[in-house]
């Protein structure tokens, strides 16, 4: 009797699999849109060059092409992702034993030059609040998350999911689910209790009112979109150019608690970062100023001369 070989694994059912494997380890959707992503740029590529797309067939010559190609056209950061993707889908292969080894294996990552994560300035935050000055629901509702987001520079992930019961004004925290499904308490500021206090004074007059959820919109509790949405309007209303999202005023708190002194550690426990590669890139944010006002404070001959 004749012996068939299995048909070779196409590059969209490896693919397709490596997915499946992703989600069972508890990837976050935007890790699998990401990677998604990149395998469907990696697929036109080697589709319109005429280069094998059996994973099996793929080598290390093509990759490199692919990878030269994103750089070219791409940012560098965009280009590092991709290669993070396809290291990551190799290495998977390898492990699944549907090839022999990575073509990846001694392939390094694109360099990504450092830039200081962009922030907002006071001037403009202040523009941004006295946008929700009026008395609607709307308005104080917009005023309480603004002010959460600027003063403790949560992801807005975190802000859509803060339930009624998650809330203590009387201590000024709450408690939040970052990455990792972990939970955390985050202290805020007087003024930010302030504005909590008025916008729960009038959600129980809301339709929906009876849900868990804190954020309450027209057809029920916001999301993580609508934080964005919110962040955006009311940037439009104040008459802001700089184009604004939640993710800034994560970079502005933590370069405003450095600036004015804060413990490290205490600043990683707010944000809820485990590492401290999150700590230096967000804290690299106008590091010359922070640098300079420290030096003022700190200078050896001005200090022996007092």
């Amino acid at each position: 009797m004749r012996s068939t070989a299995a048909p070779a694994l196409t590059f969209d059912a490896a693919w397709a699999s490596f997915c499946r494997a992703l989600k069972a380890e508890g990837a976050r959707p935007w890790t699998l849109t990401t990677y998604t992503s990149a395998a469907n740029v990696l697929g036109v590529f080697l589709r319109q060059r005429g280069l094998a797309t059996e994973p099996a067939a793929i080598t290390r010559q093509s990759l490199e092409e692919f990878l030269s190609d994103q750089l070219a056209n791409h940012q560098p950061a965009t280009a590092a992702n991709r290669y993070r993707a396809m290291r990551r889908f190799f290495g998977w292969l390898e492990a699944e034993g549907e090839i022999d080894a990575s073509p990846m294996t001694w392939m390094r990552s694109p360099r990504v030059p450092v830039k200081p994560p962009e922030v907002v300035d006071d001037a403009t935050i202040t523009l941004l609040l006295r946008s929700c000055n009026g008395g609607t629901f709307e308005d104080r509702r917009d005023a309480a998350i603004l002010s959460l987001l600027v003063d403790t520079g949560m992801r807005r992930s975190e802000c859509a999911g803060i339930r009624l019961e998650d809330v203590d004004l009387d201590r000024q925290t709450v408690s939040v689910t970052g990455r990792g499904s972990r939970t955390r308490s985050v202290p805020f500021g007087a003024q930010a209790a302030r504005s909590l206090d008025r916008y729960l004074r009038v959600r129980p007059g809301h339709p929906r009112a009876a849900s868990e959820m804190l954020w309450l919109g027209h057809v029920g509790a916001i999301q993580p979109n609508g934080v964005y949405q919110i962040v955006e309007r009311r940037a439009r209303l104040a008459g802001i150019e700089q184009r604004l999202r939640p993710h800034l005023f994560r970079h502005t708190m933590a370069h405003k608690w450095l600036s004015a002194g804060g413990e490290e550690g205490d600043l990683m426990r707010i944000a809820g970062w485990s590492s401290r590669s999150m700590l230096d890139r967000y804290g690299a944010a106008e590091p010359e100023d922070r640098a300079r006002a420290a030096h003022r404070r700190l200078s050896p001959l001005d200090r022996m001369a007092r």
